[in-house]
């Protein structure tokens, strides 16, 4: 589906949508027949766009296979990546690398949060491969944008939520899915990291790296060897200053990224996805301060009200960062763990964080038995992705399945920003109650780019 650039609500229907999801819930999509029976000894070959920070360490990640390309707006992380693979194609905009596009197989995209999308696309209408690190785009237009594009492209794509490819979210989510804490009613999810508008002091505090309160009025020189028109991007231009550059300091500012609900979000909230079997929420409701038009906050929370989903029953997911928390840790009834997910059932609790997770009450289900595990270790996030490449096989973050993540997210942002609760018509992309809402959903972009 091909949609122009309008305020006006982006018609999905409930049939696609359906199926859409029905299509990530079972993991597989259909390959195209030339890369099915591929023998997993050749070695694919890669385009890298955005080679430094997180893209570097995503490069190094796919170093196995052939980089036949490496990209940045950054000189010295271009050189860099370059001396690592001398023989791959150097440029600088990313709109360059897709006109020698029979040259590779699959693309890592690795960018500023902003540029995500505008990387994503040409790949995918190529029929590429995609990896795209989190979150899959900058806002929640984008999404579908991207989610229809890889169901119609049919390719192995896969959204950098690495956490996801580890045994202990396997374990809670069949823990969830088992019933051993009964029906889950609600769910929490925070994280302790506060970055974003804050005060210098609090910044100091919560070892943030930058303070901002407003836009700087200033600039600032711009560093050697960056194209800071092209960082820009599609985001409206403003002169270059250190507080946008280099990352992560971008995130905090809404034109290039969504602060720390889509970034943590995409790892955090993603249990609570799985595990829960989530897909479009029903309504959002912020809390947690009052938004600021330019900087994202450092501390929020967002709850969701989800529907129920085939035998699960309604449930409310809450998020939380920087100084929210949930009520039951300020009480002392869980441990205080700086983050984590809860599950809250009707025979009892499990608290997860990234590498452990404990039933509550412990004296209650001291002696329970735990299912027996039934999602198999992954092979690692990325070879997952690349041997989906070659295989056909499925990936676990597909963007069917991460654009659903995203979207929600996003919405999380929507509602901070609107500064009331909202309800969402997933089948239209639009929020009935909340119309101010919609350059939430999808923003303007600047002249000369584009996502048609």
């Amino acid at each position: 589906m091909d949609h122009a650039f309008t305020s006006s609500p982006i018609r999905i229907t409930r049939r696609q949508f359906t199926r859409g999801a029905a299509g990530a819930a079972a993991g597989v999509l259909a390959f195209p027949a030339i890369v099915r029976g591929r023998n997993l000894n050749d070695k694919l070959r890669i385009a890298a766009i955005g080679v430094g920070g997180r893209g570097a360490s995503n490069l190094q990640d796919v170093s196995s296979e052939e980089i036949v390309a490496v990209c940045d707006v950054h000189g010295p992380n271009l050189e860099r990546a370059a001396s690592l693979h001398p023989r791959a194609r150097r440029e600088k905009d990313f709109r360059r690398v897709f006109d020698h596009a029979s040259e590779f197989d699959a693309v890592v995209v690795s960018t500023t949060e902003h540029t995500h999308a505008f990387a994503t696309l040409p790949a995918l209408r190529l029929g590429k491969h995609v990896y795209c690190e989190k979150p899959l785009t900058h806002d929640v237009y984008e999404a579908r944008v991207i989610r229809e594009a890889a169901r119609k492209a049919k390719v192995a794509t896969q959204m950098g939520t690495q956490i996801h490819a580890g045994d202990n979210y396997r374990r809670v989510v069949e823990l969830v899915q088992s019933g051993i804490a009964g029906p889950i009613r609600e769910a929490h999810v925070w994280v302790g990291r506060a970055w974003g508008l804050q005060s210098e002091a609090d910044a100091k505090a919560n070892g943030d790296i930058v303070s901002v309160q407003d836009r700087p009025s200033g600039s600032s020189p711009i560093p050697t060897g960056l194209d800071w028109d092209l960082w820009i991007g599609p985001a409206p231009f403003r002169p270059f200053h250190e507080v946008y550059f280099p990352g992560p300091k971008w995130y905090r500012w809404w034109d290039f990224g969504n602060g720390t609900m889509s970034d943590l979000g995409s790892h955090w909230v993603d249990l609570a996805f799985w595990a829960l079997d989530l897909d479009a929420p029903k309504s959002i409701e912020p809390g947690g301060g009052k938004p600021h038009p330019e900087i994202a906050p450092a501390s929020m929370r967002a709850v969701y009200e989800y529907g129920p989903r085939r035998e699960r029953p309604p449930v409310r997911v809450t998020w939380y960062q920087g100084k929210e928390k949930p009520e039951a840790w300020h009480r002392g009834e869980i441990p205080k763990w700086d983050s984590g997910a809860l599950f809250v059932g009707d025979k009892g609790m499990i608290l997860a964080d990234y590498g452990k997770h404990v039933l509550l009450p412990e004296d209650r289900f001291r002696d329970v038995k735990r299912p027996a595990p039934s999602i198999p270790s992954s092979i690692g996030h990325h070879a997952e992705w690349i041997r989906a490449c070659k295989t056909g096989e499925p990936t676990t973050c597909n963007f069917e399945y991460a654009g659903r993540l995203t979207e929600a997210n996003h919405l999380g942002n929507v509602a901070y920003r609107v500064g009331r609760k909202i309800t969402w018509d997933a089948e239209t992309l639009s929020c009935p109650d909340a119309p101010e809402a919609m350059p939430f959903l999808k923003r303007e972009y600047r002249e000369g780019w584009s996502l048609a």
